[in-house]
């Protein structure tokens, strides 16, 4: 495939980024430009000579806008193959110019919806000229170049400025924009289905748009990549890093588990993540007590880990960190004495990332399969504002509080997960075990393994006791308030066991597992 000198372009985008100086890049070197609405105002204003689209097909912009390229002039233009004689002819007849460089980009209808646009409005961002002209130019791209992302500009401009753009460059250009509507197309899907009237699920399901590629994967062995969702709430993919080395997988994957665990609070709270489990988690005060006593639950596990913050980085919170290793810390933002001080910690990767998700924000998580993928809706409730006290001690306002506490952070912990909490911080967790029994002894040995006090402490278990042993080694190590989901069939035994025991039990109906 030879390179492709370029004769004439269409440019029609909503991202007017670069537009206008490629615009004059294409003048410069005598290419017709072809362009619609906004982006021919723009470009009209700053003196590039442009062809507006209805002059060039000879039909005007009608139904305001919805249809103005949607004609056989432009796709004709674009999809004529040059090497082939009937289209050749085609285009004679029917006085068909070609057109060599597409370059649009669509309709923001990601930024629209997650500005929580009215249905009307997400509707009228709906583009369907742009995917129409982007997918034509990318089929033919053996003689037609096309282009959906202003960072791409420099490097075509470079190319038609050396006399042509070579066939790697279009195939590789072509992959990236039937990536872009592909990806537009489903987010578009997944609005319809979490619509009203509309069904929970879409009939297909695409990931997200590729941010940057990643040194490897969860292994040096494994390639990988990150993948951001413009409309998604705020998070650890669209985060602005400070400083630091590049995130790898690793990182990325804590990082979102410690974020999406902080989020959850509403006082100032501090998470400690490693390998995807909480080794602390603490509210407070002030972050720096929070983070005190977050860390004070593992300080051995902490070393190496991630920290996220649902607060402002603030230089008390600085100092408090000491020389304490540490892989990255995220929060909402930072402020100008903790970003100087931070600076010597130069290989520390710091995200901010400007706002807390909602704990309750709609959306779906995704596994894969060896030959599919699982969606299923985030887990956004935490525990029902009524729940069922069924032990003859009733708990305290203290230990429903913390009972309140440790369940909400038992559902960031992998299951079987058990979770140990004292006066609104963590002291002890199990996490991951086969059996709930071994998480149940796991976490009153990590309380003793860091010198923290058990008695009086409230335990929570992800999901019901399947037998009664659980309560009985939690009354050994000294818990007094246990709150579960129930549901056993040994319901009335676990219950018998707590007031064998004079502990109270608190039942919430449901249950977190994390897998």
């Amino acid at each position: 495939m030879k390179d492709i000198a370029i004769s004439r372009a269409l440019l029609s985008v909503s991202d007017k980024m670069g537009i206008l100086e490629l615009a004059q890049a294409l003048q410069s070197v005598g290419v017709a430009i072809l362009s619609t609405g906004g982006t021919a105002k723009l470009l009209a204003d700053n003196g590039v000579n442009i062809i507006q689209v209805g002059e060039h097909t000879g039909f005007p912009e009608m139904m305001d806008g919805r249809v103005k390229t949607l004609h056989p002039t432009i796709h004709g233009g674009i999809l004529a193959l040059r090497d082939d004689d009937a289209h050749v002819a085609s285009m004679r007849e029917h006085k068909i110019a070609p057109i060599d460089l597409v370059v649009v980009n669509l309709y923001p209808f990601e930024n629209t919806v997650a500005a929580d646009a009215s249905y009307h409005d997400a509707i009228e961002n709906i583009d369907i000229g742009g995917p129409a002209m982007i997918r034509a130019a990318a089929k033919n791209h053996a003689h037609v170049v096309v282009v959906v992302d202003p960072l791409d500009y420099v490097e075509v401009m470079k190319a038609i400025a050396n006399g042509g753009v070579p066939y790697s460059l279009r195939q590789r250009l072509a992959a990236k924009a039937y990536a872009r509507t592909a990806a537009y197309d489903s987010a578009i899907s997944q609005w319809f289905a979490q619509a009203e009237h509309t069904d929970n699920w879409p009939p297909y399901f695409l990931g997200a748009v590729r941010k940057q590629s990643l040194r490897y994967g969860e292994n040096p062995h494994q390639a990988a990549a990150l993948y951001v969702q413009p409309h998604a709430p705020a998070g650890v993919a669209s985060a602005q890093q400070l400083q630091g080395k590049e995130l790898s997988y690793n990182n990325l994957n804590d990082t979102d588990a410690a974020f999406r665990l902080v989020s959850e609070f509403s006082d100032p709270a501090v998470a400690i993540i490693k390998h995807a489990n909480p080794c602390g988690v603490a509210i407070g005060g002030s972050i720096t007590d929070a983070f005190g006593r977050a860390l004070a639950c593992d300080p051995v596990s902490a070393f190496g880990g991630i920290i996220a913050l649902n607060r402002a980085i603030d230089a008390d919170f600085v100092a408090a960190l000491g020389h304490l290793f540490l892989e990255v810390i995220i929060a909402p933002a930072i402020t100008d004495e903790a970003r100087d001080a931070l600076v010597a910690k130069k290989n520390l990767r710091i995200l901010i990332t400007g706002s807390m998700p909602a704990a309750d924000a709609k959306g779906w998580m995704v596994k894969s399969l060896a030959d599919g993928y699982l969606l299923q809706d985030r887990d956004a409730q935490t525990m029902p504002d009524g729940v069922q006290q069924v032990s003859k001690r009733a708990a305290t306002p203290e230990q429903l509080r913390d009972l309140r506490f440790a369940f909400t952070v038992c559902k960031h912990v992998k299951s079987n997960a058990i979770v140990l909490a004292k006066n609104g911080a963590t002291i002890g967790i199990g996490a991951g075990q086969m059996s709930r029994v071994d998480s149940v002894r796991l976490a009153c040995w990590k309380a003793a393994e860091a010198g923290l006090d058990v008695q009086g402490s409230v335990l929570a278990s992800d999901a019901f006791f399947p037998f009664d042993d659980n309560v009985h080694h939690a009354a050994e190590a000294g818990v007094a308030a246990l709150i579960q989901p129930g549901g056993s069939i040994r319901d009335g035994e676990v219950i018998a066991a707590a007031d064998q025991h004079d502990l109270a039990m608190v039942i919430t109906g449901i249950r977190h597992f994390n897998h």
